[in-house]
């Protein structure tokens, strides 16, 4: 009987293959165009609120607005 080793967590050699995926948005964004805030669930609009009617916190408000705008 002969012996075979397998190489089970080694890289394959040969041409390495990249994947590029769409950029898809989750979480709550603020859409300049409109003034509201819109939760966006894998890449698809869930929910919106006008940035008037708002009730989250201030600070989290500001937050989104200066680091997720769209």
């Amino acid at each position: 009987m002969t012996v075979e080793q397998l190489l089970l967590f080694s890289e394959p050699s040969g041409p390495k293959i990249i994947v590029v995926r769409p950029i898809v948005l989750n979480g709550f964004y603020y859409e300049q165009s409109s003034h509201k805030f819109v939760s966006f669930v894998q890449g698809r609009r869930y929910y919106e609120i006008l940035a008037s009617r708002c009730k989250f916190d201030r600070d989290w408000q500001d937050k989104i607005k200066r680091e997720r705008s769209i």
